[in-house]
């Protein structure tokens, strides 16, 4: 079969067309500037931040050498920053407290200061994207304190400047393969127990369930909408955007066929409980991350997946397909809906887009109901460059991009220059996760969901670990103290 396939014309016309199109890719000075990331770590020890995160790392060595705090936590569990670190990135969606991954997340912070504060050699690890994420925080932080009400703002505040530097706290947690694999596979699991939950929800929870988020007249035959322990079917369409393709990268890396049926079987459920979900902008996001993985993976696959999205139309229910096709249909509900809250916030951002009204449902609340078209009412913007406008003005939209540009080129930089099979797929999966769940960004406000949230810094700092896993050690799962 692979002979017939190398012998075919389409097969080809198909290598000659992408091999010519690599090589102008490989050959363009904007392509090669993208993808050499970095200043170089000489220069970027000369820089401000660096020197500034030094300066704290110095002054924290000495508070822990002058109170004998080092010889305190000698052999301690709480310098196993990995460990503390991974239990809230793991059970971030699992859980249904915000304030207990508050904590969690709290402790796996001070497990980092703990490891830091004992062993003044040890350096931060300062990638790329980490600069403008600590920029973003401090924009964020400011937009809480000038928000239109500071009181309102403060808790969403502070817990997204808390989710957002976790990013740094786990890319520096993580310094091993073993490390960075178990963390992939776990993150898995905790996808796949999420999922099962879901589809146990379609099958045996109340059928009305779905009236809340969707247009009974339009989608009579949907009459449930899953959402597992998210609370709300796109949100869990987030979580799995982010979850999904890291799964089916687990299939591809996988070494025995048993473990390779295994990660398929939970892609698989992954993929079912995306389809319970109904959730349009989660089923766009799916499909473009799936573009972004084929073409990564192997061009050419670009015409299977068409084939294949072609002979969906005649397997998947009717239900899904209408679903589907009424993206854009201007008389459903749940669009006219986001599209008054999308007009009435850039009406809102024309007197408000330099430092925005700041974060939360109640800054939101306080001024948007006056620029609202038809008296629509709305938590946020259902958008999530919108929403980040409305919270932190345009200097925190802006920093936001930044960070998506910086991820894009040290992910692309590092599978260009990649040998290892592995790291190359575990970066494809990295890329196209977070490709999927921006474009879900288009159509609802990603960060609403404080967990999601989390796991989403949580991923991009998988990025930044997976630039470098071909240099890490293989290492322990837990480092010696």
């Amino acid at each position: 079969m692979h002979r017939i396939l190398e012998a075919s014309l389409l097969f080809r016309g198909l290598t000659a067309f992408f091999g010519w199109i690599g090589a102008k890719w490989h050959g363009s000075r904007i392509v090669n500037w993208f993808l050499t990331p970095g200043r170089g770590r000489d220069k970027y020890e000369l820089s401000l931040l660096y020197r500034l995160g030094r300066s704290l790392h110095n002054a924290l060595a000495f508070i822990f050498d002058k109170l004998r705090l080092a010889k305190l936590f000698e052999g301690s569990i709480f310098k196993q920053a990995y460990f503390w670190c991974l239990i809230p990135a793991v059970l971030a969606p699992l859980l249904d407290q915000t304030m207990v991954l508050l904590c969690l997340a709290a402790v796996g912070f001070f497990s980092v200061a703990v490891r830091y504060g004992c062993e003044r050699d040890r350096r931060l690890y300062m990638s790329p994207v980490n600069k403008y994420i600590v920029l973003f925080s401090a924009v964020y932080m400011l937009a809480t304190i000038t928000s239109v009400t500071p009181s309102g703002s403060v808790f969403t505040g502070l817990l997204t400047v808390l989710v957002t530097l976790f990013a740094i706290i786990f890319d520096n947690a993580v310094t091993t393969k073993r490390q960075t694999d178990l963390a992939i596979r776990l993150f898995v699991l905790a996808g796949t127990l999420v999922s099962l939950y879901g589809i146990y929800q379609y099958f045996y929870y109340n059928p009305g369930s779905a009236g809340t988020w969707i247009d009974s007249d339009k989608f009579s035959d949907i009459t449930t909408r899953v959402y597992a322990t998210l609370g709300n079917p796109n949100v869990l369409g987030e979580y799995l955007l982010l979850i999904t393709p890291f799964s089916f990268a687990c299939v591809l890396t996988a070494k025995t066929w048993p473990k390779r049926l295994l990660f398929l079987a939970f892609t698989a459920v992954m993929l079912l409980c995306m389809l319970f979900t109904s959730s349009r902008g989660g089923w766009l996001g799916l499909l473009f991350a799936a573009a972004v993985f084929a073409i990564m993976l192997d061009a050419r696959l670009l015409l299977v997946g068409l084939v294949g999205l072609a002979a969906l139309y005649f397997v998947l229910p009717d239900w899904v397909i209408t679903r589907f096709t009424s993206i854009g249909d201007f008389t459903d509900s749940s669009t006219s809906y986001r599209v008054y809250i999308w007009l009435g916030t850039i009406a809102m951002l024309k007197n408000y887009w330099l430092s925005g009204i700041g974060p939360g449902i109640t800054a939101f609340n306080t001024v948007y109901p006056a620029y609202s078209y038809n008296t629509i009412a709305a938590p946020h913007a259902h958008n999530l460059f919108l929403q980040l406008t409305c919270d932190a003005g345009i200097v925190g939209l802006l920093l936001f991009l930044m960070i998506i540009f910086s991820y894009y080129r040290m992910t692309f930089g590092a599978f260009s220059k990649e040998k290892d099979k592995q790291t190359r797929i575990y970066l494809i999966a990295a890329i196209s996760a977070v490709s999927g769940f921006l474009l879900q960004g288009l159509t609802d406000y990603s960060f609403y969901n404080h967990r999601v949230t989390l796991f989403f810094w949580v991923v991009i700092a998988l990025g930044s670990i997976l630039a470098r896993r071909s240099k890490m050690e293989d290492g322990t799962i837990w480092l010696k103290s």
